[in-house]
């Protein structure tokens, strides 16, 4: 499937969202190779944001789209609760990556860079807002309420702007897809990887403590 440029254009019109991007298409790619736990563990074009020891037993690996409900539903429900028992607690490390599956997901996700900067605790903190503040920046006012976020993290309008404009920050995010969808057989989201075991949908937090104390114990 190819989501062209002309598309996202016509989808934006009514946000304003595509005056300020430049975007190249987002090809989500059917076709895949296997994948093992050294393919999911290796960054490609980006660095990892993560939290939580890197020697830690096990680790997670989301890929998550920032305008799938079923992303921010995990967020809100089942992520600060392996947070608190195992992120904080240094049994688990966790790591986000991005998997835009329209144009809005994608500039959600260069927003978050672009705050963050190196600073994984600031991601998770924005990417969570957005997550948070989904319906409102997806359904409506999308640049309006991107910049306003963009704003309170301490960014300018101009800054804002320029990350949304960022071509060589959205061509990493978009090699990222193409790598997790043609290697790692990604193909919606969210998708995770724990310890290298494919884990596709929404999961609950009784399903990941199960499969987490097995991989602690063994």
């Amino acid at each position: 499937m190819i989501i062209t440029r002309r598309a996202f254009t016509a989808a934006l019109s009514l946000t304003g969202l595509a005056a300020l991007v430049g975007f190249s298409p987002l090809r989500l790619i059917a076709d895949a190779m296997a994948q093992g736990a050294s393919d999911v563990a290796k960054p490609v074009s980006l660095p990892d944001m993560a939290l939580g020891p890197a020697n830690a037993p096990v680790t997670i690996t989301e890929y998550a789209s920032m305008t799938c409900p079923h992303c921010a539903a995990f967020n809100a429900e089942v992520f600060p609760k392996i947070k608190a028992a195992y992120i904080d607690t240094g049994k688990l490390r966790y790591v986000f990556r991005e998997f835009p599956l329209d144009i809005k997901a994608a500039a959600g996700s260069m927003l978050s860079r672009c705050i963050a900067k190196d600073d994984s605790a600031k991601y998770f903190a924005v990417t969570d807002m957005l997550f948070k503040q989904q319906s409102d920046w997806v359904m409506k006012n999308t640049t309006e309420t991107l910049t306003r976020i963009g704003k309170q993290a301490g960014l300018t309008q101009q800054q804002v702007e320029a990350c949304l404009k960022d071509q060589a920050l959205l061509d990493k995010i978009v090699a990222d897809q193409k790598y997790a969808s043609e290697v790692l057989k990604v193909d919606s989201t969210p998708t995770f990887f724990l310890n290298g075991e494919k884990i596709k949908g929404e999961t609950t937090f009784e399903e990941f403590d199960k499969r987490i104390k097995s991989l602690l114990k063994s």
